[in-house]
């Protein structure tokens, strides 16, 4: 997991092609600024602690308006470039790096010869080749400096300017790759900044248009907490605020730089291009061939081999995911322990973490630890709490002779005063209780930070507890599940009032917003912790296979809860020896650690004044 940003300043944006909330304001230069590139940089920092680096590009012009530009790397002050030109504009790379592949140490941002520059935060699992002990930022710098300087790559383009049509744009390269990302990347031959996110939004990048309180292009993987999350718009008087980030949506965008200047500034053109690879396009549609079952016998059958194909998918989908990491024998020399996991389960005990932890287990040699992470608002007696003990002891009946580690993370809501001052500007742009309800679970879980349980330990009556921390960089997280697998109530309702259809169409939305809803917010708070969330149910083979497979084998609704909704991945545990974790049912985190409850007692002072209020979709103020 690593941290990136850009600031780009005295740059006319022209986001008129973009269907966006922003109105790019007419550019006036202010003497201060919200942000300060100190501030971003010390909000990446948590993200990335391996390295951290900054890099600026900067972009000069003579004195007539259709002058070409110039670029230069690494600039000190706002000079000029000793040519007589004067700086116009300047674009500022941050990167700091969480290293999980390789076997030396990679600083970003990445500079090559041709003067261009890569921020990269994501894992490559396929569209590009990449050997073992191969870093994925540099193999992607690599890839991406043999690019054509096309940016919309049409057929009268690529006989123009590339050889013999032989090379990728930079979009095509990108569509292609499978995996986690978001990147920002300067191709100095085209003047273009490109940047975006992976199709799932798998990795969080906020953007701030400029405006007239701040005309900066701001990209970045966190918000800094330093200054007010809102500002005020003078023409309303003060009475309504403006979200200063919001989440990008994904996709590749270029900013090209023209050779024509108004009022004195570079324009710089943001186009959002669409997926080149057709296979993609398909998947990210979300479209199922078979949703209505012909007959109800149909819908009764139990799924065999579609849940064989689902395990073997989710097989796969982990190995990617935690194999050929030379990384892990240099991690545990350097932390000079015995006892290493380098991958944690974040472990509720329930459904989705049980078959993540089984699968986990067939994956990496047996000389390693697993760690379970487990929050809980409400000791020994959360929910979760109770699941993860009995899913411990479950997990070790078919596992016995693998070191499971259960780390009992313990917290008191209402001594979390900073605590959760600091996760508002994580879950940001978020804004409700819910959602600092589900940040602070999973900020708190990610950090590791808790007791080992060992059942048998007591000494004199009393439970002995141990100490410990997670050293894991890697948490396999299980979302994703419950959006492809009708895991919700409220796919139980649209089911009940528009049957397979309407649920079909539900499940659809979940997965096409869950960007927007979960992963970004989700991807800040975990990653604050120097920690890498994977998600094995969004792996893109998996959500394939699933979409491949009869809705009413995926799920029956007719049923209660714990046998009819997600019905496949029930079956999925039942073949992995977990017959146990498949009959429990759905609890979110937020529920099962307690929290929920705990935030409505402080903040509406009971829990039934909270669900009067709607507590959950309530905003903070």
């Amino acid at each position: 997991m690593c941290g990136i940003a850009l600031i780009v300043s005295g740059i006319r944006v022209d986001s008129s092609q973009l269907v966006t909330n922003c109105s790019c304001p007419s550019l006036q230069l202010l003497q201060t600024c919200s942000y300060s590139a100190e501030d971003i940089e010390s909000a990446l920092r948590r993200r990335g602690p391996d390295s951290v680096g900054a890099t600026s590009i900067g972009l000069t012009c003579g004195e007539h308006d259709d002058c070409s530009l110039q670029s230069f790397v690494q600039i000190e002050e706002a000079v000029g470039n000793g040519c007589g030109n004067e700086l116009c504009g300047e674009l500022r790379f941050f990167g700091a790096t969480l290293q999980l592949r390789g076997v030396r140490p990679v600083v970003q941002p990445l500079i090559d010869a041709l003067g261009n520059v890569l921020v990269y935060n994501g894992e490559i699992f396929g569209g590009i080749d990449l050997s073992s002990d191969s870093n994925d930022t540099e193999v992607l710098m690599q890839c991406l400096g043999q690019c054509c300087s096309c940016v919309s790559h049409i057929e009268e383009c690529r006989s123009s300017c590339c050889s013999e049509g032989s090379q990728k744009s930079v979009l095509e390269l990108l569509s292609g790759v499978r995996g986690p990302w978001a990147l920002i990347y300067w191709q100095g031959s085209s003047k273009t900044l490109w940047f975006g996110r992976d199709a799932l939004g798998r990795r969080s990048l906020l953007v701030h248009w400029p405006t007239d309180h701040d005309p900066r292009l701001l990209l970045s993987s966190v918000s800094p907490s330093s200054i007010q999350q809102h500002y005020e718009t003078d023409d309303e008087k003060g009475k309504n605020g403006h979200d200063f980030w919001e989440e990008l949506p994904c996709g590749v965008y270029s900013l090209s730089m023209s050779t024509l200047k108004v009022d004195e500034r570079i324009v710089g053109i943001v186009k959002k291009h669409e997926w080149t690879d057709s296979k993609l396009v398909e998947l990210m549609a979300w479209n199922r061939t078979s949703i209505e079952p012909a007959t109800t016998e149909s819908v009764q059958r139990t799924p065999l081999a579609a849940a064989h194909r689902v395990l073997m998918a989710l097989r796969e989908s982990i190995m990617r995911r935690t194999v050929s990491y030379r990384i892990y024998q240099e991690l545990r020399t350097s932390h000079g322990q015995q006892r290493y996991g380098p991958v944690a389960v974040l472990f509720s005990g329930g459904l989705d973490s049980m078959i993540i932890a089984a699968l986990l287990h067939g994956c990496i040699g047996s000389k390693y630890e697993i760690d379970l992470l487990n929050i809980s608002f409400d000791g020994e007696s959360a929910p979760d709490r109770i699941t993860a003990r009995d899913g411990l002891k479950e997990l070790t009946k078919i596992a016995p002779s693998r070191r499971w580690n259960l780390v009992e993370i313990d917290a008191d809501l209402p001594k979390l005063k900073s605590e959760m001052k600091h996760v508002m500007s994580l879950i940001n742009p978020s804004k409700t209780y819910m959602d600092l309800n589900i940040g602070t679970a999973l900020w708190l879980a990610a950090g590791g930070d808790g007791w080992l349980y060992e059942e048998a330990r007591i000494f004199d009556g009393a439970q002995n507890r141990i100490k410990y921390k997670s050293e894991a960089r890697i948490l396999l997280v299980g979302s994703g599940a419950d959006e492809q697998c009708a895991g919700y109530g409220r796919h139980k309702t649209k089911f009940r009032n528009k049957s397979w259809i309407g649920l079909h169409e539900e499940m659809k939305l979940d997965m096409q917003r869950i960007w927007k809803r979960n992963l970004g917010r989700d991807d800040r708070c975990i990653a604050d912790n120097g920690k890498e969330a994977r998600f094995p149910f969004l792996d893109e083979d998996v959500i394939r296979t699933l979409l491949d497979i009869p809705l009413w084998e995926i799920a029956n609704l007719d049923q209660p809860s714990g046998v009819g909704d997600k019905k496949i991945l029930r079956e999925v545990a039942r073949l992995l020896g977990l017959n146990e974790a498949a009959a429990l049912p759905k609890r979110a985190i937020q529920f099962g650690s307690r929290i929920a409850r705990e935030s409505n007692r402080k903040n509406f002072g009971s829990n039934r004044a909270a669900n009067q209020a709607s507590a959950g979709s309530v905003v903070i103020y």
